[in-house]
């Protein structure tokens, strides 16, 4: 396989298409918000509406059309392998629990690797017109306005996020162990139900900081490069080195990052 020296100009190229295709997507799915939905369950409580099945059709044609030998891996099943360096990780409909009911926090999240590595990233949501973009070593953006993680470094003064995983009622690794130490911790706690609005919000100084476990690869691949072009830091919850395909994240505006961590892995009472 031959090896690409991969240019800014190249990367200009592929967040623009990620941008606009995630505009594409997400004004797909603004069309069906409010609508009554076909909802199906791929577990007890894990929905699947018309609107995520569409908007990742429309995502991979556009890919395919414009990047015919570039690998997919998309939520909703596309799983389009190629001898390439190149995956796109797609989640065409993030917050589908929100949607169904009506909520309105929901995005369109497509991120672009690059020999293993995100690079690109690009969420848009809809709702709020808002669309968040990086790529490697250019920094981040909402819309046009450069956006970067905010400074707080007290926990007891900061606004952090989670989320749970559809197998919370049965799991013993739910999260509702953290969520209750981190409500007594943080300034306040907020589960908005979208992990690529929440790790974007983060890096637009929304959010100070965000942990979470059992997340899939589209939930994080394109949020990961926004966040850490932002200034802030991506790893797992002891701080080690964080992939899209591991099972737990801990995101922050950096100066959060240690107390964090402590405040995650400590012992239990």
């Amino acid at each position: 396989m031959k090896t690409i020296d991969l240019t800014k100009r190249d990367l200009r190229r592929f967040v623009t298409f990620a941008a606009d295709t995630a505009v594409g997507a997400g004004n797909l799915l603004k069309r069906g918000f409010n609508r009554q939905h076909s909802v199906r369950y791929k577990g007890r409580i894990n929905p699947v509406t018309e609107y995520d099945t569409r908007s990742e059709r429309y995502i991979v044609s556009q890919v395919n059309r414009r990047f015919r030998d570039h690998n997919i891996l998309a939520e909703e099943g596309t799983d389009q392998q190629e001898r390439s360096e190149f995956l796109w990780v797609i989640d065409p409909l993030d917050g589908t629990v929100n949607y169904a009911h009506r909520f309105p926090i929901y995005c369109v999240s497509i991120g672009l690797l690059y020999r293993g590595e995100p690079v690109v990233g690009a969420v848009y949501d809809p709702e709020r017109n808002e669309l968040f973009s990086a790529s490697r070593d250019q920094g981040a953006h909402m819309n046009s306005r450069r956006i970067q993680v905010s400074d707080e470094n007290r926990l007891d003064r900061a606004l952090v996020a989670t989320g749970f995983a559809y197998d919370v009622a049965t799991a013993r690794k739910n999260n509702l162990g953290l969520f209750s130490r981190m409500v007594k911790c943080a300034q306040g706690v907020r589960r908005p139900g979208s992990a690529a609005i929440d790790l974007c919000w983060l890096a637009a100084g929304r959010l100070d900081a965000f942990w979470e476990f059992k997340l899939h690869p589209w939930d994080t691949a394109a949020a990961v490069v926004i966040v850490r072009e932002a200034g802030g830091k991506v790893t797992k919850i002891d701080g080690t080195r964080y992939s899209i395909f591991d099972d737990e994240i801990l995101a922050s505006n950096r100066r959060l990052h240690p107390v964090m961590k402590k405040t995650l892995l400590a012992p239990t009472a």
